[in-house]
């Protein structure tokens, strides 16, 4: 008989729980509403958190869904395993049915043994059942109601069944069931909880929503105990079709089949059919995330989702495919779960388009750059490196439009490090050679600009109101000198009469957007302020022609003026709060305010302690969540300074200035765009203070996003440390401490290990010493970890002889080290340790030298370190005169 269909199992998923009182749920949007924790849906119970939590109710008490999820950002991130695994994607469905304190475990487990059992036909004999160790209740259920005996139901910790939903707030044991799919990989004693083969694969996952935790760790009983369970669709179809993988199901297979049609290349399930996979995936993500009002950018989940889209065109070009092929995917994607997902047939025309532009502008540097970063490569494997370093990561990024994010995923496909440090360094030193250059470069086009515009109104700015509005072309500057028209393709700038966009100026970088006009439009990179008060708009226009005298439309990037206003109106509340902590003597030295991060430099004698640092960002917080108006002002510069309002280094002011007060708590004046109360920063973050020259110090810091972006970024690492450490939480101190107290007495064994060896080393060394023209000769090869070691074996052998000359070699790491010591009677006798161990390490192709009583040396050679020794005895007779 046919097996079923993913979209069976997914209809009889549905159906089935309905038919026992459960409310049907449409999954909801992948950008959850409401939730700033999550940066995409994750997980079935995401759109039920707040029912769970008692903040919300439903005309219902059960509900079964099939949830759309994207695990490629954040806290949940599988992005680098797709395609790598049978199991790992961006997007996939859960399937999961809730109880909002109705039914609890019996009728859950119940309910989960029926479907499977029964509506999907699995075998008993093959299921067995995981709870949390201490769930009895679980343990005597899983035998009364699926008739599972007890060597089939498996106990484990905390880490696989227990389930929180914070470090406070509802949490619960849990319960798995997985299917034992045969074979022996592991050998006979291979088991749940033993091994993480794919012999046992787990199937289904019941939450026992029974407990609050709260502050201090205890857990109180639920009033009313919820359950959330989840299966992913994926797995259980790749399970009822027979097949090893999740992309051998009819859920993802007609897409690799699709791409073997684009590409002409068959699909192989191993690691050359990589690529088909990760298009497979990527393409089912990028439909999705499109129709649910996602679109490519370079931040938030925008930059996820542009980060998913071009990794899948990368790994396009390994199948020959060098042409925009993605959006071709949209319609099969729509065939395959355009019943259960309507939207993304009635969006597939948008859908397509938004991916085919964004593939095309990446496609125009992808292929030089993926030539030179094999260039690279090659280049690493010749000098034996093991990363890219910061420098040729920033020629990718700079020259060929790679994120920093595609290069790593380069790196690791090929088992190497990349220099995040030395990529910043280097996009700082562009940043500055860009500026100076465009200051040199711009002289010509300013000349230019005072004799064209002469006589003529200086652009009037009306970006502190609007993001958008109509603006004349007054001059096109194109090359070194102007033009009345300028066409698809070519790199201009415009100056209007009037602009929403603020030119970079004071600190705060220019906006970016774009300029439009029937039949034409310009995307604007930069937006510069020149002498005479014109605005000059910068970039490439992209489709149709302008003439000098026409009206454009002007539209602000808004989401990046945002993010700039708040890292703006934050440099403002730092600066006040410094001179709070530190004293009056602050003094801002320059900033930079850009849409990602802040900088502020300002005068101070020393570094900022710990505690230093941790008031000023928490003052500067407070004044955030004050939520404080901001407001502005034009006044008289006399006024101004009689308000109290801070001058900025080395600025020219004008009789009329703007001044911008964040209530009582700051006022300074300033030409810049700001928020409109001081809680719409968000949070300010600091993320380092360090020094840029003699009395200057330097602030760097996040707010908004960015600060949630920092938060994950820990997260992940302390995740990945707990994960390594198995501890979690306050554990995971504990747990560093206990490793840092084995290591000291790790330590202590080795010490007194390499003792007792030394010690027999000096034995053997002793016995085998010569008497050469009265004087005690020890020469010989000994095994040293290091110097120090061979250093130590020479004095212990010296301080036994009383009387004589001691010469040790050893082999370390490919090369060999020497040393020679002399005790003083012999030095007086004109014995030299240092001229007996030249004359020994050139011998071993190598040199050094020292004091008469001890010296060290190394050799290039360990194979002649025998010979070198057989060196000893001549040098010391020749010294000795005989």
């Amino acid at each position: 008989m046919k097996p079923m269909t993913g979209s069976e199992i997914r209809e009889k998923f549905l159906r089935y729980f309905e038919s026992h009182g459960h409310a049907i749920v449409a999954s909801s949007s992948l950008v959850p509403a409401g939730d700033p924790t999550l940066l995409f849906a994750n997980a079935g119970m995401n759109q039920f958190k707040d029912v769970f939590l008692g903040r919300e109710s439903r005309a219902y008490a059960r509900a079964v869904t099939s949830q759309k999820c994207v695990r490629a950002g954040g806290k949940h991130n599988d992005l680098d395993a797709v395609g790598r695994t049978a199991r790992h994607h961006t997007f996939f469905e859960m399937l999961g049915n809730f109880s909002f304190g109705d039914y609890f475990k019996r009728e859950a487990i119940a309910y989960a043994w029926e479907f499977l059992t029964v509506v999907l036909g699995l075998p008993k004999e093959r299921l067995y059942a995981t709870i949390f160790y201490n769930d009895d209740e679980a343990f005597r259920l899983w035998q009364e109601v699926a008739g599972l005996p007890p060597e089939k139901i498996v106990r484990l910790g905390e880490k696989d069944n227990f389930w929180a939903m914070g470090d406070t707030g509802p949490c619960g044991p849990c319960s798995e069931i997985l299917i034992d799919l045969g074979g022996d990989a592991c050998g006979p004693e291979c088991f749940i909880g033993q091994c993480d083969c794919d012999r046992w694969r787990e199937i289904w996952n019941l939450v026992f929503m029974q407990y609050n935790r709260d502050s201090s760790g205890a857990m109180n009983p639920l009033p009313r105990p919820s359950i959330d369970t989840g299966m992913g669709l994926e797995r259980i179809t790749s399970i009822i079709q027979g097949v090893y993988s999740n992309y051998d199901t009819d859920l993802i297979r007609p897409l690799i089949g699709f791409v073997e049609e684009l590409s002409g290349l068959k699909y192989d399930s191993g690691d050359p059919g990589l690529p088909f996979r990760v298009i497979a995936d990527h393409a089912r993500a990028c439909t999705f995330l499109i129709s649910d009002g996602v679109m490519p950018s370079n931040e938030g989940r925008g930059y996820v989702l542009r980060r998913i889209l071009r990794r899948a065109v990368r790994f396009g070009k390994l199948l020959g495919l060098n042409d925009p092929f993605l959006y071709k995917c949209v319609p099969v994607v729509g065939q395959i779960l355009g019943e259960a997902y309507p939207e993304i047939v009635q969006k597939a025309e948008a859908v397509a388009r938004i991916i085919r532009l964004d593939e095309e502008r990446f496609h125009t540097t992808i292929d030089q750059g993926l030539r030179r970063a094999e260039d690279i490569l090659t280049a690493i494997r010749r000098e034996g490196r093991s990363a890219i370093t910061g420098a040729e990561a920033f020629l990718l990024y700079d020259t060929y439009g790679f994120p920093l994010d595609l290069s790593e995923d380069i790196a690791r496909e090929n088992r190497l490090e990349i220099d995040r440090e030395g990529f910043t360094a280097a996009m700082e030193e562009q940043r500055a050679r860009a500026r100076a250059a465009r200051e040199e470069a711009d002289e010509g086009v300013m000349g230019l600009l005072a004799g064209k515009l002469a006589g003529q109104e200086p652009t009037i700015f009306t970006g502190y109101e609007t993001l958008s509005g109509e603006g004349r072309v007054r001059f096109i500057a194109h090359g070194d000198e102007g033009d009345q028209a300028a066409g698809a393709g070519e790199e201009v700038g415009l100056v209007l009469d009037r602009t929403p966009f603020y030119a970079e100026s004071g600190g705060q970088a220019g906006d970016q957007g774009w300029l439009e006009a029937p039949g034409f439009r310009m995307e604007v990179t930069d937006c510069l302020k020149v002498p005479g008060g014109y605005y000059l708009h910068l970039g490439r226009v992209t489709e149709g022609e302008i003439r000098s005298g026409q009206t454009v439309w002007a539209q602000v990037d808004p989401a990046r003026r945002s993010a700039i206003t708040r890292n703006h109106t934050a440099t403002h509340l730092l600066h006040r709060s410094l001179r709070m902590v530190l004293g009056d003597h602050v003094e801002q030295a320059g900033s930079l305010v850009g849409p990602d991060r802040l900088r502020f430099d300002f005068s101070h004698l020393g570094p900022l302690a710990r505690e230093e640092i941790r008031r000023v960002e928490d003052q500067v917080n407070q004044v955030i969540l004050a939520n404080l108006g901001v407001d502005t002002l034009e006044t008289s510069l006399n006024e101004a300074r009689q308000r109290g309002a801070m001058a900025l280094f080395g600025e020219k002011y004008g009789e009329r200035v703007r001044v911008v007060e964040v209530g009582d708590f700051s006022r300074e004046l300033c030409g810049g765009t700001h928020v409109r109360r001081s809680g719409d920063i968000g949070l300010c973050r600091i993320l380092s203070e360090s020094g840029i020259g003699s009395g200057l110090r330097r602030v760097e810091a996040v707010t908004g996003l960015g600060v949630l972006d920092q938060f994950r970024r820990q997260d992940d690492i302390l995740a990945e440390v707990g994960s390594i450490l198995k501890a979690q939480g306050g554990d995971l101190v504990e747990k560093i401490r206990d490793l840092q107290k084995e290591l000291k007495n790790k330590e202590r064994e080795i010490g007194c290990l390499t003792v007792s060896l030394a010690k027999n080393a000096v034995a053997e060394l002793l016995a085998g010493a010569e008497h050469v023209n009265g004087t005690r000769l020890v020469v010989g090869q000994v095994a040293a970890a290091d110097n120090e070691a061979l250093r130590e074996i020479g004095d212990l052998v010296r301080d036994r002889i009383g009387s004589g000359v001691v010469v040790l070699g050893s082999p370390m790491e490919g090369k060999v080290s020497f040393v020679a010591m002399v005790t003083q009677d012999l030095i007086a006798r004109g014995v030299h340790a240092g001229k007996i161990i030249r004359e020994v390490a050139a011998a071993a192709e190598g040199g050094g030298g020292g004091r008469p009583d001890m010296a060290q040396a190394g050799g290039k050679n360990p194979a002649k370190l025998g010979s070198a020794l057989e060196r000893v005895k001549p040098a010391v007779l020749e010294q000795l005169g005989a």
